[in-house]
């Protein structure tokens, strides 16, 4: 016979509280007595308050005697006494089953998932029937698969759904959850059985306190293994169609092997892809070896990165990652001396210029508009720079116009005006403008600004005077500003993208700029945020699952294609007192007998015997029997 749910010290503790207060209530409970008269007319009120005196002893002690047992009966059912040995109440057991990316190798004709979950339902039929089997998924994260549970066919379904994932095992987590959530449970903890590789992070801790009831079920691995382990894509510096490519393989085995790295590009159809780069190397067991690709193409399409020959875990031996296209900002210049403004808009790349006549004007052109010298007929539909606009129909109101004045200040404040310096310029004649609220004034004169920006959509840039017909065609900010303004037109197009293909997980990347955490955006592939870390200039952040992630961060895009499976370098080691591999079938306890309910039922029966023989209910009752004697006795008297 054994408690369930409380230990005998509890039991008594709680039944000495609930007794110390029913014997309490019994003391201290002050009587009070109905007094039927006949009438008010011979009450004579009491000079001095009636006394009333506490109860020095227990008036109904089997009333109290009563309630005790019937407590006693019902918290010995919470307690759940039951009839037997504790060990046939069975214990529980939380099971580790590796799911890491490493899982997906294959040892002869199956893969290590295959045998790990063979294993896992072996150890599980050798336990008795009685106990209780908890399922934790583990890679990078500990998942539980099931909750404590005795069918056996529940726990077999969740077993043979389980499938190797995306990420690395962090053994040192999993091991810690399972310890947590079985010291949350009321019964016996049984064992924490890990059934895997082992195979762990760099970061997992090899040092780590494992626990005494620590079962270890290892699955062989002894496999060769190479594969690709980063990859970078980057535009050229110097040169506009010019594709750099970076490429980290791995030798994860112990035998040096010679592996060939091929490029590929083309479209989404890998038989359609072209290659455009091969090399040969030899990797050392346990190192990375690196390798640098060149392409040109100014195309959007698929890089194809293929190790081979190919061995026993092809998942990171090929890897794909889209190349975007060379975007371009369309610019319509109106102007009847085009040569004024070719010089400002050719050495911008990702500038395309077409140059009309004013008379060819069409207020349905796409991209940038810049307007030399004329007012439109109608204004355009998009982003609009206006060079010396006339008064009469500017899109900013001209207030004064000035002559041989000296340029005075730039708002470096503005990203289309930041960096630019030069003053000592003078303008011969130039429109000063009336700003209007939320204006910039990007460039002024002492008697006002002569470059204004409106942020309204469309954008609108308005010069007073022609940048090519002043002196400060011969100032290097000219370039800069044209430049500046093309990029607060048109960020996305302006922005520098970095490509990498890594693996699934954490990931660590030093920005090139240092920047502030509500300058950085880190997306998902369906466009959801994800959390991140931001110190100085290394940001920090985890994805769990294969897709492309987006970090933006000013005028650079870093994308990061996580295809590739994570692998552990780490080969853990068991400690020497851990049990090792599938225990023996261990009989079947007999069960014990639930008493609860039947102890419940019986603690319910005695409250409701109290309630009839000693409370308010029986007081009622002889009550009314008297005063129904007191009536009878006055008629009887009457009569006589």
């Amino acid at each position: 016979m054994y408690f369930l749910n409380l230990s005998l010290g509890q039991f008594l503790a709680v039944f000495g509280t609930v007794s110390a207060v029913s014997v309490a209530l019994y003391l201290l409970d002050r009587s009070r007595r109905r007094q039927v008269v006949s009438t008010l007319r011979f009450w004579v009120a009491a000079e001095q308050p009636s006394v009333v005196a506490r109860r020095r002893r227990i008036q109904q002690p089997w009333s109290l005697v009563l309630q005790l047992v019937s407590m006693a009966l019902l918290l010995l059912a919470v307690a759940q006494l039951r009839l037997g040995a504790p060990e046939g109440a069975g214990r529980d057991h939380v099971l580790i089953l590796e799911t890491s990316a490493w899982m997906g190798a294959r040892l002869g004709n199956r893969t290590l998932m295959d045998t790990a979950r063979q294993r896992a339902w072996q150890y599980v039929r050798a336990l008795p029937g009685t106990d209780r089997v908890m399922l934790v998924r583990a890679d990078a994260l500990a998942t539980p698969a099931t909750v404590f549970e005795p069918d056996r066919k529940k726990l077999e379904a969740a077993i043979a759904g389980s499938s190797p994932g995306s990420t690395a095992l962090n053994l040192e987590q999993a091991m810690s959850f399972a310890r947590r959530i079985q010291s949350q449970t009321g019964r016996r903890a049984g064992e924490i059985a890990f059934v895997g590789t082992g195979r762990t992070v760099e970061t997992d801790s090899t040092n780590t306190t494992m626990p005494r009831n620590l079962r270890v079920i290892p699955i062989a691995d002894n496999i060769e293994n190479c594969g690709l382990r980063k990859i970078g894509i980057r535009r050229s510096n110097s040169d506009r169609d010019l594709w750099e490519i970076y490429v980290s393989a791995r030798n994860y085995g112990t035998q040096a092997r010679t592996v060939t790295i091929t490029i590929d590009f083309g479209p989404p159809n890998e038989a359609a892809r072209v290659v455009v780069g091969s090399q040969r190397l030899v990797l050392q067991p346990g190192a990375d070896s690196e390798q640098s690709f060149e392409f040109r193409t100014l195309a959007a399409g698929i890089v194809g990165v293929n190790l081979t020959p190919h061995d026993a875990f092809p998942a990171d031996d090929k890897a794909a990652m889209e190349l975007p296209a060379e975007p371009s900002l369309p610019v319509t210049v109106y102007s009847d001396r085009p040569e004024l403004m070719r010089p400002l808009l050719t050495p911008n790349l990702r500038v395309a210029a077409v140059y009309k006549k004013p008379s060819e004007y069409q207020p349905s052109d796409a991209g940038l508009v810049i307007l030399d010298r004329f007012i439109p007929p109608q204004r355009p539909r998009v982003d609009s720079v206006w060079i010396d606009p006339p008064a009469q129909g500017s899109p900013i109101s001209v207030r004064t116009v000035a002559e041989q004045v000296s340029f005075a200040r730039w708002d470096n404040a503005h990203p289309a005006a930041a960096g630019l310096r030069s003053k000592d310029f003078k303008l011969e004649k130039t429109s000063v403008f009336e700003t209007a609220p939320g204006d910039a004034k990007l460039g002024e004169i002492e008697a006002g600004p002569v470059i204004v920006a409106r942020p309204d959509k469309p954008k609108v840039v308005a010069f007073g005077f022609h940048p090519g017909l002043s002196a400060m065609k011969y100032e290097l900010a000219t370039p800069i500003l044209f430049a500046n303004l093309f990029r607060w037109f048109a960020p996305d197009i302006f922005r520098r993208s970095e490509l990498s293909g890594a693996s699934v997980g954490a990931v660590k990347l030093e920005m090139d700029q240092d920047v502030t955490p509500a300058g950085v955006r880190v997306l998902a592939e369906d466009g959801s945020a994800l959390p991140f870390i931001l110190r100085g200039r290394s940001l920090q952040f985890f994805s769990g699952n294969p897709g492309v992630v987006r970090v933006l961060s000013g005028d650079r895009e870093y994308i990061y294609s996580m295809t590739l499976p994570q692998l552990g370098e780490i080969k853990w080691m068991p400690p020497a007192d851990a049990r090792r591999g599938i225990p023996r079938a261990q009989p079947l306890a007999s069960a014990a007998q639930e008493l609860w309910p039947w102890l419940a039922l019986a603690g319910a029966v005695g409250l409701l015997v109290e309630w009839l023989l000693f409370g308010r209910f029986r007081r009622n009752m002889r009550q009314r029997v008297v005063l129904h004697r007191s009536a009878a006795a006055e008629v009887e008297v009457a009569r006589r």
